[in-house]
């Protein structure tokens, strides 16, 4: 039995559709660049676009309002997108959280939340980082503590995208402080619990954070004091929400790597584009120069492989594989696609010279929101440290 490299009838409709919603935007890209880099305003028309052509509803099945396209297909969705100079960015958290919610949501929550999820109505976001709390996230301090019939959730939360104009937030608080956990007994991913927080609720501050690589999004840091949730919004059970969380991570970053792949075809068509037509010395074009052939050659090459493994690591998600066996695939594919993005990009900078820095070509904005996803959502080395520790067997280090 050979090998099947095709794509299905269903994903070449993904990219045609997200490539036809794109072209409505052609004459006003400069100007929703403008305004998602330089207003930070949130695209609103173009989120209720990604709604009508379905991608908000992959990953909701069709009983509660989606299309159950899957993983994959949002995967291709979100290259296209990048690959036209959009961004992706709210779509991402508000797609890994709907996964979550599915996975391990009740039923209730999946009838309140996920039709609205699917139809654009509401946008999510996720808040997991603290200042003290970044990638050890056993160590958060955000507390949530049970009231009759609510939690009170009081602490700090960092680095949240898109707060301002989400309607709920994927909340990560401790329900059992580590302390409390290791006198237990207990390991320190135990007391983790999830919650769906509305992003009005009173209690809530919050504090811009000036980012340069967040187009169109603003990051915010959260102080929580006191704020009320419907013991009906926790997802999954108290205290057990460390294994359900990552339900959210692995679709995050895969996403991500979807995202650094359409980074990669964006920069080498504005490279290669140049590269034929800029002639310096005689009638030669640039890129008849190995100097800068060769280097567009290599990203090529490696933009394929890149694309292998994040469409492996999509298919296995919607294959409903072991969430462990996801995450090795997710991490790797994250850990690939950063790294071949801001090469990419570095390269298109090196073959426009000086027009590399013009703002005309967004190539500067380009790297640096390459640069940014290869330190986040997850960094290259908490990737391997997971895959020394978990593929390999190697004893761990922290």
């Amino acid at each position: 039995m050979g090998l099947d490299f095709t794509l299905a009838e269903e994903h070449g409709m993904v990219r045609n559709a997200v490539r036809g919603m794109l072209e409505k935007y052609a004459p006003r890209q400069q100007e929703l660049r403008d305004m998602a880099r330089k207003e930070r305003k949130f695209p609103e028309e173009l989120w209720q676009d990604y709604a009508k052509v379905g991608l908000t509803g992959c990953l909701v099945p069709e009983e509660y309002g989606g299309n159950n396209m899957g993983l994959l297909a949002l995967t291709l969705g979100f290259e296209e997108i990048t690959a036209g100079g959009f961004s992706p960015g709210l779509l991402l958290v508000t797609a890994m959280d709907s996964a979550c919610i599915l996975k391990n949501g009740s039923e209730e929550q999946k009838r309140r939340f996920l039709p609205k999820v699917a139809d654009g109505s509401w946008k999510l976001c996720f808040a997991v980082t603290e200042p003290d709390a970044g990638t050890n996230t056993f160590r958060m301090k955000t507390a949530a503590r049970r009231n009759g019939d609510v939690y009170l959730i009081s602490g700090q939360k960092m680095f949240i995208t898109g707060v301002d104009v989400a309607d709920y937030m994927l909340l990560v608080a401790r329900t059992t402080t580590l302390e409390e956990a290791q006198q237990q007994g207990k390991p320190k991913s135990y007391g983790l619990s999830l919650f769906l927080v509305d992003t009005k609720s009173k209690g809530i501050e919050k504090q811009p954070i000036p980012v340069l690589a967040s187009e169109g999004l603003t990051q915010f840091q959260l102080f929580l004091d006191n704020v009320e949730v419907p013991a009906e919004n926790l997802v999954g059970e108290e205290n057990n929400g460390t294994f359900a969380m990552f339900n959210s991570l692995n679709p995050e970053r895969i996403l991500t790597a979807g995202i650094c792949l359409g980074m990669v075809q964006s920069a080498l068509k504005k490279a290669v584009d140049y590269a034929r037509e800029r002639k310096v010395f005689k009638e030669t074009p640039i890129g008849a120069y190995q100097a800068i052939a060769h280097p567009l050659a290599e990203v090529k090459i490696q933009e394929e492989a890149v694309r292998l493994i994040t469409y492996k690591a999509a298919w296995a998600f919607d294959q409903g594989l072991n969430p462990a066996e996801v995450g090795t695939y997710a991490n790797m594919a994250k850990f690939l696609a950063a790294d071949l993005a801001i090469k990419a990009v570095d390269h298109a900078i090196e073959t426009h010279g000086g027009l590399g820095f013009a703002e005309e070509t967004g190539l500067l904005y380009q790297w640096i929101g390459a640069r940014l996803l290869k330190t986040a959502p997850v960094s290259r080395e908490m990737i391997l440290n997971y895959v020394a520790e978990w593929n390999l067997g190697l004893p761990r280090s922290y």
